[in-house]
């Protein structure tokens, strides 16, 4: 299991070129990607996009890319060799009417305005692609580390979330039947009360209690639970991405815990429902980060 949450970094390093990759993921429903790249390198955010397709199938992951060239060739200085000549005609011309005393250097005419510029020379494509495959998978490689770290610790917490839910579904079986025996009880009491020595047909009681055992009953929905239960804990220990499928069996669950309060005309059930309902919201909320 993976969480949708982590960090990860790579770097490479060939002939004088360096490059550093960084990921940083949250849970999203979807692959999102956001990219924050130099502008000479916009070439590089389909095959930054496929790496993280190819390996990561849900979360919200910013990259950021690092670039430097150290290579002796990485840069040329231009010189507006029209623009010298203009500045040097236009310093002669007032030399004649002022008379001043020239010291124009070339050092000091490659520092008039726009004289001299640096550039950067063009990139090798093929190159830099080798450099970013390289630290794109090591980047890949370190955030499904973290994120694999992650979700271990989620597993066991939802682990122990649904041994907590399945002993409250236990319980509430148990105590299902109780409702009924306690109903028929309090009805003979009531009776028994308002008729005193009257006879009660015992026929039309049996009808009662079965009618109120019929509505109240339950077990369809404890079935049913002990069966999301068990598809929970398989998808924990699954090695594909469960996170969607695990969504959908915690609002199954929901569902079945909400028609059992529906159904409950007992405090001890009701108490029972509302302390599951709880603990399915706290594996709800934990799912959401679940790759």
């Amino acid at each position: 299991m993976y969480s949708m949450t982590g960090y990860g970094k790579g770097s490479a390093t060939t002939d004088g070129r360096e490059m550093t990759v960084e990921l940083k993921s949250v849970n999203h429903r979807y692959l999102d990607v956001g990219m924050r790249l130099p502008r000479h390198l916009s070439f590089l955010e389909d095959p930054i996009r496929s790496a993280l397709t190819n390996r990561l199938s849900r979360g919200h992951v910013d990259v950021f890319v690092n670039y430097r060239n150290l290579r002796s060739d990485a840069r040329s200085v231009e010189i507006d060799v029209p623009l010298l000549t203009a500045f040097v005609a236009a310093a002669r011309q007032a030399n004649e009417t002022l008379a001043l005393r020239d010291d124009l250097s070339l050092t000091a005419a490659l520092r008039l305005p726009d004289v001299s510029s640096v550039r950067e020379t063009d990139e090798d494509p093929e190159a830099l692609l080798a450099l970013l495959s390289g630290s794109i998978n090591s980047a890949i490689d370190a955030l499904l580390v973290m994120r694999k770290q992650e979700g271990d610790r989620l597993s066991v917490y939802l682990s122990n979330c649904a041994d907590t839910v399945e002993s409250l579904t236990v319980q509430i079986a148990k105590r299902a039947p109780i409702v009924v025996e306690e109903y028929r009880i309090k009805l003979n009491e009531r009776i028994a009360t308002l008729l005193g020595n009257v006879e009660v047909d015992r026929a039309r009681l049996a009808t009662e209690v079965a009618l109120f055992a019929d509505k109240a009953s339950i077990d369809e929905e404890i079935t049913r639970l002990h069966s999301h239960l068990a598809q929970l804990r398989s998808l924990l220990v699954d090695p594909e991405p469960a996170g969607r499928k695990l969504d959908f069996v915690v609002q199954e669950m929901n569902r079945e815990f909400n028609t059992i309060g529906s159904k409950a005309n007992d405090g001890e059930l009701t108490k029972l429902v509302l302390t599951g309902k709880a603990e399915i919201e706290k594996i709800r909320e934990q799912v959401q980060n679940i790759e």
